[in-house]
């Protein structure tokens, strides 16, 4: 018998129009649907008028609906996962599932659609250029501080979710690992409310001391600079203008990066790959 097709379906995060045509074909025409929270997705199959067979699948019953779900495909059934919101397998169980199709030589297909990180880092102002998703810090002490000791110093964009609970907290113990950096926190995606807030560790949590946090969080943390980078040169603007402008006088672009670089004590490597980026 040939087996089904496991179809990971991204949903909308917010906004019901932001539903793929394919996603909306491939839930109408697969013979069931594995969904995080069944109630949660009833509603969005209804009100696309989609009638199909739901089975939960979720963090505490993944072992055992894992198999029932895997068990279903090998009778040739083809199965949508789909999650509360955004792409399946993102900081979500379907991981583990898509791990065992592969290992039982099932053919896994990606439905395109919606997912909260990579649209809150487009309109968050932070580098695009390199980032890595770190997802959810762990509710354990020890667990967190080690997560966020290891990352300290990624020189790339860092990018989080949190719940609004718990968002002080993580500002907070942030804050004692990161420094005082530019930070980008984006809520509500493409809701009503849909907020993008361009701050600083410091500002931020002074701020929700104040304002109660609402609603799910991305947060965009920059990426850690050296030293005496973030001493010396402000921003990419800064090194960019003083080189442009010996270059003005007449002095030859290698010279006057180099020149930069005894001025702020910095390589002329780093001098160099910071102009690049600020004539980017």
């Amino acid at each position: 018998m040939t087996y089904g097709t496991l179809y990971l379906c991204a949903t909308p995060i917010g906004n019901l129009d932001d539903i793929t045509v394919r996603c909306l074909n491939t839930l109408k025409e697969c013979d069931m649907i594995a969904c995080e929270d069944t109630r949660h997705s009833l509603k969005l199959l209804n009100h696309f008028d989609i009638h199909k067979p739901l089975t939960s699948y979720y963090e505490h019953n993944k072992k055992e609906k894992g198999e029932y779900i895997i068990g279903q495909l090998k009778e040739g059934k083809n199965v949508a996962l789909v999650s509360d919101a955004g792409t399946p397998a993102i900081s979500d169980p379907g991981e583990d599932l898509v791990r065992d199709c592969i290992k039982e030589g099932i053919k896994v297909v990606p439905i395109p659609g919606a997912v909260a990180l990579i649209n809150a880092l487009i309109i968050s102002g932070q580098n695009t250029s390199r980032f890595a998703f770190e997802g959810f810090l762990s509710v354990n002490k020890k667990s967190r501080f080690a997560h966020l000791e290891e990352v300290a110093k990624d020189s790339r964009t860092l990018i989080f979710y949190e719940a609004p609970h718990k968002l002080k907290k993580t500002l907070s113990d942030m804050r004692k690992y990161f420094g005082n950096r530019s930070l980008t926190l984006v809520r509500e995606l493409t809701k009503i409310h849909e907020e993008v807030f361009l701050t600083d560790f410091d500002t931020a949590i002074s701020h929700y001391e104040e304002n109660l946090p609402k609603g799910e969080f991305v947060l965009i943390v920059e990426g850690y600079k050296d030293d005496k980078l973030q001493q010396n040169t402000e921003n990419l603007i800064s090194v960019t203008e003083r080189v442009n402008a010996l270059i003005s006088e007449g002095i030859d672009k290698k010279e006057a990066i180099k020149k930069v670089a005894v001025e702020i004590g910095l390589s002329k490597r780093d001098v160099y790959n910071e102009y690049v980026r600020g004539e980017e």
